[in-house]
């Protein structure tokens, strides 16, 4: 068994059909179809089963799959190190949800602010996006507030790196002297979008306090939670970290704290032969 055989197994199992996969490579579809034969040859079994004009994997085609991508992502893991070896600076690259608070995200990077041997590459997306990278080395953290799917062929590690309560925020002159519960009943809500779980839990909270909110709008990203919160559209339910300097300066007040809603802030990484030792520090602070 050799790894050029293994490459050309993966580009079939991916593309399906050998036609496809030989036009990807720039060979011959009988040459393609002798390499896959030799493979099958070399392990003793059959990888794939013909179905229609498609080609689906065996149950040891999927085995042998699992490992073929293991194989390469430890060597692709090995040449992403190999590259930085010798190098003065360290890269790291971070991805980031497209939602999260930047305020937050400066607080996990700020030790490395002003380091000269280090990079920092920032990039941010969708959950899913985001793990597609990290999980193909491209990321080597995605900072999000949102769990990802545990199941038993994920290889993410998650790491919790802090959390921040949740408060009821707004402008002065919105907020007044009146007391939260007050203020909840008859004041406009700006609130998390509701497949959120700070959305969930401030319902609930509602749900205990027998209060039916009016809401003026809804948003999935803290930055226009901020933005409106800030432009005086109704009382934000937000963690006060995401609205830092308006609370300092006193365009924002806060009313307080809701009772048992807090913002739980992660941090995503696979298992890797070669981790980034600039992650291993971070994470070794939060």
């Amino acid at each position: 068994m050799n790894l050029h055989h293994l490459r050309l197994f993966r580009a079939v199992a991916a593309d399906g059909t050998l036609t496809g996969a030989a036009r990807r490579l720039n060979l011959s579809q009988s040459a393609l179809s002798t390499q896959i034969k030799a493979l099958e040859a070399s392990l003793g079994h059959d990888l794939f089963e013909r179905r229609g004009r498609n080609l689906v994997l065996t149950e040891a085609g999927r085995i042998a799959l699992d490992h073929a991508d293991a194989i390469f992502r430890t060597a692709e893991d090995l040449a992403a190190v190999m590259r930085e070896t010798g190098n003065a600076r360290r890269a790291l690259r971070v991805g980031a949800l497209a939602t999260l608070s930047r305020n937050f995200q400066m607080e996990f990077l700020r030790p490395l602010v002003g380091r000269r041997e280090v990079e920092v590459i920032l990039r941010s997306g969708s959950q899913a996006e985001l793990l597609r990278e990290l999980d193909s080395l491209a990321l080597d953290v995605v900072l999000t507030n949102l769990a990802p799917p545990r199941e038993a062929e994920t290889p993410w590690l998650v790491h919790q790196i802090g959390e921040q309560p949740v408060s009821l925020i707004g402008t002065p002159r919105r907020v007044g002297t009146r007391d939260m519960q007050s203020l909840l009943r008859e004041e406009a809500l700006v609130l998390p979008a509701k497949d959120s779980a700070l959305r969930s839990a401030f319902d609930a909270l509602m749900a205990r306090y027998a209060v039916t909110p009016h809401i003026a709008a809804e948003a999935d990203d803290m930055a226009m939670l901020r933005l409106l919160a800030r432009e005086d559209a109704g009382l934000a339910v937000i963690p006060p970290i995401v609205v830092r300097d308006e609370l300092t300066s006193g365009l924002l007040a806060e009313v307080a704290q809701l009772d048992g809603i807090r913002e739980h802030f992660l941090a995503v990484t696979r298992e890797r032969r070669f981790p980034n030792p600039v992650l291993a520090e971070l994470l070794s602070r939060a």
